[in-house]
């Protein structure tokens, strides 16, 4: 799969996440689902849907800030269950000097809204020695 806007992403690649491209500050992912993403009830389990939206909000902070983006708070809620694929797009709704407040929204193959998410993310600087 390769890097999302130079970050390296080992447990997007281990969930099948893609980045579709970003327009405008927004950033859209995709994951085609899988019986390896489902729960015990056979629906997608909530923490891939939150992971995607994650990485929809964390790559759309990453490219305002320029750089690297850690996940401060997140906020999930989930009034659907989806089916086939699942497309999430993020955007910052706000940029201070170093924290990114973001939106995403996760829908299903139909369109249908599955997801919604708020997160704040942080610029991420990286102490001597760590990497990107």
């Amino acid at each position: 799969m390769g890097a999302f806007f130079g970050a390296k992403i080992p447990f997007a690649e281990l969930c099948g996440i893609e980045l579709i491209g970003a327009e405008n500050g927004t950033v859209r992912v995709r994951v085609a689902l899988d019986v390896k993403h489902v729960n015990a009830f056979g629906v997608p389990h909530g923490g891939l849907v939150a992971t995607l939206m994650d990485i929809a909000m964390g790559l759309s902070a990453r490219l305002a800030a320029g750089g690297p983006v850690m996940t401060l708070d997140m906020h999930v809620s989930f009034p659907a269950v989806a089916e086939g694929s699942l497309t999430a797009e993020g955007h910052v709704v706000h940029a201070g000097g170093s924290i990114f407040f973001c939106e995403a929204e996760a829908r299903d193959a139909q369109g249908a809204l599955v997801s919604k998410s708020n997160g704040v993310f942080k610029r991420y600087v990286a102490r001597a020695g760590a990497e990107d």
